[in-house]
């Protein structure tokens, strides 16, 4: 009867194996882009290490929203998950209606990378570093132009704005970041907040960097300081991916799962990879993620009400 009792469970305890049949992340982006590229090389590695098919679901549209909400309704069963980044996490559910909360709504895996932004000036502008910058802003004659190309961008220059005391500074909105990057190559402006993105033009000559919004210098720049460096306490800014399961996700699926995503960051060669794209390679706890969740979304709520800011 022992026996026939023990072969009995059999079954259960194997349908408890995880993951048991195929997990799908979702990315609440189009397809090509930094953010999915990233995501399909951390699931290729998943399905590698865990020996089953991790794919992925791009949900793009609505700034990330469409996504979320798709894998925030799915089964909490760890066969649905959601890479994201700050801005889609965090800042979305600022600016628009959504009953999702960034922390409340998920069980955080792990912080997977960051990406900082760079302060780039054209090469017309007449300064060599931060502090000339900030002197020329604060002069206002005449005022200083920087481009935004999108709600986050937006928000971090008029923080920017405030941080050095420059009123007369002006916030110029772009449809896109692509334009916003031309707008300072082109002299159309004099300033951008922007991504690594720009770093064959700094490279090349054509733009400046000035400062970096990283907690500590990034290889790529290592002359360039940051603004915590320069005094400007409260600004390291910047996005971030990581991974994500619908809120009731049982514990030890995340947990193996925020193993499995340490394990693969750390490994050298997923590091060079990330760096490549210029991400700065995290692969922290659950713990940790939550907390930079909930500390993100304090932020946003704060930006959004001192600026104002409504999205059109």
């Amino acid at each position: 009867m022992a026996a026939a009792a023990a072969c009995a469970s059999l079954p259960a305890y194997a349908s408890d194996v995880y993951p048991s049949r195929t997990v799908t992340l979702i990315v609440p982006f189009p397809a090509g882009g930094t953010t999915d590229i990233v995501a399909r090389l951390i699931a290729q590695k998943l399905s590698e290490n865990l020996h089953q098919t991790f794919v992925v679901d791009n949900r793009g549209g609505a700034n990330g929203l469409i996504g979320m909400e798709a894998a925030a309704r799915a089964e909490p069963n760890g066969y649905t998950l959601l890479f994201n980044t700050a801005g889609a996490q965090t800042l979305t559910p600022v600016l628009y209606k959504t009953k999702l909360h960034p922390a409340d709504n998920w069980e955080p895996i792990s912080l997977v990378s960051t990406l900082p932004f760079v302060v780039v000036a054209t090469e017309k502008l007449p300064v060599k570093d931060f502090a000339g910058l900030v002197a020329l802003a604060r002069a206002g004659n005449p005022p200083i132009k920087a481009s935004a190309g999108s709600s986050m961008l937006t928000l971090l220059t008029d923080e920017l704005k405030r941080t050095i005391d420059a009123p007369t500074l002006i916030n110029v909105p772009y449809k896109g970041t692509a334009p916003q990057a031309q707008a300072v190559l082109s002299g159309e402006v004099d300033i951008s907040l922007d991504s690594f993105v720009t770093m064959p033009h700094i490279k090349a000559g054509k733009l400046r960097p000035l400062a970096v919004t990283s907690a500590k210098r990034v290889a790529s720049l290592p002359d360039v300081p940051t603004l915590e460096e320069l005094g400007y306490k409260g600004m390291v800014l910047g996005s971030w991916t990581g991974l994500l399961a619908p809120k009731g996700t049982p514990k030890a699926v995340v947990d193996r799962l925020t193993s499995e995503v340490q394990k693969i960051v750390r490994d050298p060669q997923i590091q060079e990879r990330l760096r490549g794209y210029d991400h700065t390679p995290v692969g922290g706890t659950g713990a940790e993620f939550g907390k930079t969740l909930v500390d993100d979304y304090a932020r946003w709520q704060r930006i959004v009400k001192e600026t104002g800011y409504k999205v059109s």
